[in-house]
C-alpha cells in the first residue's frame, strides 16, 4: 500500500516542521486526535500511542517517531496493530506557492493475499481521512500561528 496526501501551507517551513514533530501539540490543534501518550521520549526519537477518530470511530496505533532534523523529515514506524511494519514520513517542500507538506504511508500487509481488500479499509477510510484532516488542521494552525506573529 502507497498513500501520499498532501496540502499547501502559507507558513515558515521550520515553523511547519516544528510543529509536527511536537506530538504533544496534536490533540490540542488536531480536534479528531483523542491523546498521545509517551512511553518513551528524546530530543529526537519517541515511542508513543496515538488515538485518534475517524467520523466517531476510534482507531490507535503505537508508533517510533524519529525526528530528523537534517534532512527536515518526520518518520513514524508503526509498531503494532494493523498497520504494524507501516513507514510513515512527512516531508516538507519549499515551493512559489508555501510549503508543500507531504505524508506518505508505505505498508506491506503481512499477508499478501489481505492486501486486496485490506487497502481500501486502511488505506483510503482510515489513512486517507485521517491524514487529510490532520493537514487541513495543522496548516489552519500554522498559518494563524504567521498572522499572530506578523502582527506583532
Amino acid at each position: 500500500m502507497h498513500k501520499t496526501n498532501s496540502i499547501i501551507m502559507h507558513a515558515p517551513k521550520m515553523l511547519i516542521f516544528e510543529t509536527a514533530a511536537n506530538l504533544e501539540l496534536w490533540p490540542k490543534i488536531l480536534p479528531h486526535y483523542r491523546y498521545i501518550d509517551y512511553l518513551e521520549r528524546g530530543p529526537t526519537r519517541n515511542i508513543v500511542v496515538m488515538a485518534a477518530t475517524r467520523s466517531g470511530i476510534p482507531i490507535k496505533w503505537t508508533s517510533e517517531e524519529i525526528i530528523d532534523r537534517d534532512r527536515v523529515e518526520v518518520h513514524f514506524n508503526h509498531l503494532k496493530a494493523f498497520t504494524k511494519g507501516m513507514h510513515v514520513v512527512w516531508t516538507f517542500t519549499e515551493t512559489p506557492g508555501g510549503v508543500r507538506v507531504e505524508i506518505l504511508h508505505e505498508l506491506k500487509f503481512r499477508i499478501p493475499r489481505l492486501g486486496p481488500i485490506m487497502e481500501p479499509i486502511i488505506g483510503d477510510f482510515f489513512i486517507g481521512n485521517v491524514a487529510n484532516k490532520t493537514l487541513r488542521c495543522m496548516k489552519q494552525y500554522v498559518e494563524a500561528q504567521q498572522i499572530t506573529t506578523n502582527q506583532r
